[in-house]
């Protein structure tokens, strides 16, 4: 019985090339299936945000991020509340009748736009261009405010005006009141931004 004489180059070649394709293939693949879930970045960029806002004094206010954006957290006073009621002839949109489903979630369509009366949250870029608005929490005349403020925010990029429920006044280059987050109380001292299913 006669046998065929085996070419060890070529067989070494063809062993060579199969592992070489392994890997690639090996390696082309990590990629693709990692794509099936979301990275550990994009998680964070959308996850709701536990605040614990039992620090948070009468009259202040707190940043947090939630899918890069800002985030206010503000614990409005009684007279802070009382100020509120005095704006509605001066702006937009005092109901938060315009985009409500866009802008106002259904439990913060009130005056205050709030769940909570005291506790106002809402995302700090402004409707316009996209700036963030500065604090002028204080009432009573400012530079580039009317003398009648009764505190709020001002957008110092084109002079929006925001009251300090976030509602922008008439005639300002921002279209819309300022966006209130989807959010819900977890206690009396705990919020979730960005989670709203059970509010």
């Amino acid at each position: 019985m006669s046998s065929t004489p085996v070419d060890t180059g070529k067989r070494t070649w063809l062993i060579a090339s199969g592992c070489a394709g392994a890997v690639g293939a090996g390696f082309a693949a990590v990629p693709f299936v990692s794509s099936f879930s979301p990275s550990e970045k994009a998680k964070a960029a959308g996850a709701a945000v536990e605040v614990d806002i039992s620090a948070l004094k009468a009259g202040e206010k707190m940043t947090v991020e939630w899918r890069g954006k800002p985030v206010w957290i503000l614990k409005r006073t009684p007279e802070m509340l009382e100020g509120l009621k005095t704006n509605d002839p001066l702006l937009a949109d005092p109901n938060s009748l315009r985009k409500p489903s866009e802008f106002t979630p259904p439990y913060a369509r009130n005056e205050g736009r709030s769940i909570k009366p005291e506790i106002f949250v809402a995302v700090g870029i402004c409707t316009h261009l996209g700036c963030s608005p500065g604090d002028r929490l204080q009432p009573g005349p400012q530079p580039s405010l009317p003398d009648n403020w009764e505190g709020g925010f001002l957008c110092a990029c084109h002079g929006s005006t925001f009251d300090l429920a976030g509602r922008v006044f008439k005639n300002k280059p921002a279209p819309d009141n300022l966006e209130v987050p989807p959010h819900m109380y977890l206690s009396e001292t705990k919020l979730l931004i960005g989670d709203d299913k059970k509010a």
